[in-house]
């Protein structure tokens, strides 16, 4: 069976035809990180579209969930920063929705329990769904997060509300833009939530993708890329209503917008605030998307230009981060073992594996230390305070970082 399948129609409204983009390669897949004995890990073209009717950007093709995700090599809780951003979101919606433990906080894509253990610890039952089988098992066993292994969507939710287990509150951080069925995924919402209950989703700004030059952010785990005008159309389809929306700093640029059953609930002003400013810079329009994949191709070219000039000057240069949007930005730029030594990681599950570009071996960040290259590309730069922070005895050392979104620069060390 072929593991990929072309678009040709939007993944939420239908509309024909997409509007191309950006064209980004044949790229390994962003968490498809090699064994220790190496290999090649397989490509895929990675092509950014958009719907010019509901404005949803989205890629050109899906890779089949079940290759993406059975077994997955992210966890949440190695970052200090999702974990603060987590709890932080916990203690807000405890306050706003009255959650006691007569209630039921659901999270879709669960990952290792790192929000949900939030709610638990308040006295809030929870429920977490997590379609990684090898992250679920995570979550049940250490953190006795309850966690059901399957994807999200209509059949799932319909199976839990008819054994009694609707939400009180629906969070779904990160998810929808991993959704290649959409319409399915938020028939789910519509069937999981209580009359009276509130969805909360955070997703990358597409807008901030756009003006910071965060094209890396681009891979074939993350179907779509939302403005609020597309999440508006896509939650109307199914009889839900947004009816709170935020800017949060979180992943270079995110929105969480919250969605209550059409009627329950009164839509805050920053709703339609953030649909008319959406209109003004012109979400709709072609010439946004054009200036954007012309400022990737700028990055690409200065870049490359940095490193060789770096190379040429005998330095040593890492990479921290192997990261998902690590692999798009080095696939993409051409950049590999001629440029970078080695890449390290702070998470254990992909210590001792290989980086799907060129195969370079992944250490732990101890390695920056004890090796010494003078530079570090900061493939993960949206954690890039705290990584900073965590890298002080390298920086210490004369090690340097080198930021490469939205324009490639050094960091400063002071």
């Amino acid at each position: 069976m072929n593991p990929l399948r072309v678009v040709d129609t939007c993944r939420a409204c239908g509309a024909a035809p997409l509007e191309p983009v950006l064209a980004l390669g044949q790229t390994p897949l962003a968490n498809s990180l090699l064994p220790p004995a190496g290999g090649t890990a397989p490509t895929y073209p990675l092509d950014l579209a958009r719907c010019a009717q509901c404005s949803l950007v989205q890629l050109g093709q899906i890779v089949a969930p079940d290759v993406l995700f059975s077994d997955y090599v992210y966890f949440s809780s190695n970052s200090d920063t999702m974990l603060r951003h987590a709890e932080a979101m916990v203690e807000a919606l405890s306050r706003q929705e009255n959650l006691d433990a007569r209630s039921l906080a659901v999270e879709v894509a669960s990952n290792d329990g790192y929000l949900l253990q939030y709610f638990q610890r308040r006295g809030v039952p929870v429920l977490g769904i997590e379609p990684a089988a090898n992250i679920a098992r995570y979550a049940q066993q250490e953190k006795g997060i309850p966690t059901v292994a399957e994807f999200f969507g209509r059949q799932t939710a319909q199976q839990l509300a008819a054994d009694g287990r609707c939400a009180d509150v629906l969070i779904g951080n990160n998810v929808l833009a991993h959704v290649p069925d959409l319409n399915d995924f938020i028939a789910g919402v519509a069937t999981l939530l209580k009359p009276s209950g509130r969805g909360v989703f955070e997703v990358p700004y597409v807008h901030d993708m756009l003006e910071q030059v965060e094209f890396d952010t681009i891979y074939h785990e993350h179907q779509c890329y939302f403005s609020l005008t597309a999440l508006q159309h896509a939650f109307g389809r199914h009889a839900l209503e947004v009816v709170d929306v935020e800017r949060v700093p979180i992943h270079g640029g995110s929105l969480r917008v919250s969605v209550a059953p059409r009627g329950q609930r009164r839509a805050q002003a920053r709703v339609g605030a953030l649909l008319a400013e959406e209109a003004g810079w012109g979400v709709l329009a072609a010439a946004p998307y054009a200036a954007f994949a012309q400022a990737v191709a700028d990055l690409r070219r200065d870049l490359r230009a940095l490193l060789a000039r770096l190379k040429a000057d005998g330095a040593h240069i890492a990479a921290y981060g192997a990261a998902a949007k690590g692999v798009t930005l080095t696939s993409y730029c051409g950049i590999g073992a001629r440029e970078l030594d080695f890449v390290v990681d702070r998470s254990p599950h992909k210590q001792g594996r290989r980086f799907p570009v060129d195969g370079l071996a992944i250490l732990a960040p101890e390695a920056l230390v004890e090796r010494r290259p003078e530079y570090a590309l900061l493939l993960t730069w949206n954690f890039a305070d705290e990584i900073l922070r965590q890298q002080a005895e390298y920086i210490a050392a004369g090690g340097t970082f080198i930021v490469p979104v939205p324009t490639p620069h050094i960091c400063p060390t002071n």
